[in-house]
């Protein structure tokens, strides 16, 4: 049975609320347990389980702080959206293998997020602007 535009906005907006209070066991249950979780470029690949995909939320709430997503556009089809966000915090540790020193950082994200029929996120593909990282924190 296909999942309403509304129950899919809840359960994301869930997940990402989960995220911005770095509530680890929170996002997890939002996941199926079987969940494909791939951030594209994440050095491990993609995870194919609850506690595969722990280890990369444990890493970036230590490395990113005061988080928040701002959806620009989400597109909709059956069990699925596309959410076009971007996110404002710092970078106290270091994101995506670069130094973050407590300085301000925004980039855009786009998730590709497919749902099971119980509203579980089955399947979450995140693409990240790391060349706007990039910028924001160079390298000396």
């Amino acid at each position: 049975m296909a999942l309403t535009r509304q129950e899919m906005d809840s359960k994301i907006d869930e997940h990402f609320g989960y995220e911005a209070r770095d509530d680890v066991e929170g996002v997890l249950a939002t996941l199926a347990p079987d969940v494909e979780h791939d951030i594209v470029g994440w050095p491990t690949g993609p995870a194919r389980s609850r506690d595969g995909a722990r280890g990369f939320y444990e890493t970036l709430f230590s490395d990113l702080s005061d988080g928040k997503v701002e959806c620009r556009k989400r597109l909709y089809g059956e069990n699925f959206l596309v959410d076009e966000s971007v996110w404002r915090g710092k970078a106290p540790g270091r994101p995506f293998g670069l130094e973050g020193r407590g300085r301000p950082l925004e980039f855009r994200l786009l998730h590709v997020i497919e749902f099971r029929d119980n509203g579980d996120i089955g399947r979450e593909n995140v693409w990240i602007d790391l060349a706007s990282i990039m910028q924001q924190l160079p390298q000396d």
